[in-house]
């Protein structure tokens, strides 16, 4: 990992003198200026703490997240699939606290003030920002498939935030009856984890396959085509044949209804009787991000060079809520854009150097034991948009060995991931 250098702005000319002379905001004496961070995740988690880090105390970062404990989406899938323990894609914030000075407040940011530069909790507290960060990763438009709800998600999970309800969508799968059937509905495109409908398909094959080998899984897709799609039909066809039938909107017609009580879901074709089922609705940029005035349709555009938002340039968006061009929505893309962010924040608040930016993700997927596929790119800032470098995927037919090298390869960087979120 690239050390970022920077400039330190101390000694006899005193911080005003300093920033009047580079063109910085003068901050009153002894005064630092002033960070906050919305949203804990890949994002917000890495931006939070490379700026405390890397700032050397020089700049206040707050983070703003509600829950105490982090469950990564990404790797969820492996838990469902029983090749992972819960707890082990859950993470704490203490160590941002502790070893780099991150105030973390466990609350709900329901406003923001451009005009003010303030923050509104929803516990009545107002945090002040020079700079502001917005990575709250996405909202669920429910409506989107008709018949679903906020209700609707105990019965049908959409597991697809963080929290407890891929617990709930295992327990679900693991109590089919014999020979029953499981349905998924994928979302319609952009959405978070482009390649995550269809390793949880796979990750509830690997499930069936040993405990409920007779049973059935169908995808009802709202899409004609799909990350990854070759490799995933291919796996499905060597691991799992005869148990995955991928549908999509040409043939079904589109969902039409869902019916959490009957725990049916109707089509143009059909009426399918689902043993368990996951509905996942199309997504829109978190609920902060419109309340602050930065969206437009479901998402907020984006300075590439600086993750800079188009309608105010002291706040930056991140992650699954950005208009990242290129860029899928991923744990992996927010990680890389927060430190792109970070540097931009530093070098706006106290003159620190700002190299150019460098943008990468790779998406890695879990077919079945061992059997790991992956696509990703390289990425720069263009003018307009962050542009295509280079990229990759994943080769049908590759032998075994190749597979398992992806597999732990993937294993690696969630350990090195979480590492530089979190610690």
């Amino acid at each position: 990992m690239t050390e970022i250098n920077r400039r330190k702005f101390t000694g006899l000319l005193g911080a005003g003198a300093v920033a009047a002379s580079l063109g910085l905001p003068a901050y009153a004496q002894g005064a630092k200026p002033k960070v906050v961070v919305i949203g804990g995740g890949a994002g917000g988690a890495t931006a939070a703490r490379y700026i405390a880090k890397d700032s050397e105390g020089a700049i206040d970062v707050t983070l703003v997240e509600p829950s105490k404990q982090y469950y990564t989406c990404f790797f969820s899938n492996l838990y469902l699939g029983g090749l992972r323990e819960y707890a082990s894609i859950g993470h704490s914030y203490d160590t941002l606290a502790r070893a780099h000075g991150v105030n973390v407040v466990h609350d709900w940011a329901t406003g923001v003030d451009r005009d003010a530069k303030t923050v509104a909790l929803a516990s009545g507290e107002t945090l002040a920002y020079d700079r502001l960060i917005l990575s709250p990763g996405i909202d669920l438009k429910y409506d989107s498939v008709p018949g679903y709800s906020l209700s609707a998600q105990d019965a049908m999970p959409h597991a697809w935030k963080s929290g407890t309800q891929v617990a709930l969508l295992k327990a679900q799968v693991e109590a089919m009856e014999e020979g029953g059937t499981f349905v998924m509905v994928p979302p319609p495109n952009p959405y978070r984890c482009p390649p995550g409908p269809y390793e949880r398909i796979s990750m509830i094959a690997h499930i069936l396959k040993a405990k409920n080998p007779t049973a059935k899984i169908i995808v009802l897709d709202p899409k004609e085509k799909f990350s990854k799609q070759a490799l995933f039909t291919e796996g499905w066809e060597k691991h799992y044949s005869g148990m995955v039938e991928w549908i999509p909107a040409s043939i079904s017609g589109g969902v039409q209804n869902v019916n959490p009580d009957t725990m049916e879901i109707e089509t143009d074709i059909d009426t399918f009787k689902a043993s368990a089922a996951s509905v996942v609705p199309a997504q829109k940029a978190g609920q902060i991000c419109h309340a602050a005035g930065l969206t437009e349709g479901d998402w907020c555009p984006i300075k590439p060079a600086t993750m800079q938002s188009t309608k105010d340039e002291n706040i930056h968006v991140l992650g699954d809520a950005s208009v990242a061009s290129a860029m899928p929505k991923s744990g992996f893309s927010a990680n890389s854009q927060a430190k792109v962010a970070a540097m931009a924040v530093r070098g706006a608040l106290t003159g620190s150097r700002v190299f150019e930016p460098r943008f990468a993700n790779t998406c890695w997927s879990l077919i079945d034991t061992n059997d790991g596929v992956k696509v990703g790119a390289n990425y720069k800032a263009g003018e307009e948009s962050i542009e295509v470098v280079d990229k990759f995927i994943s080769a049908t037919g590759e032998d075994a060995d190749l597979r398992k090298a992806t597999y732990e390869e993937s294993e690696a960087w969630y350990s090195a991931i979480v590492a530089d979120m979190f610690s």
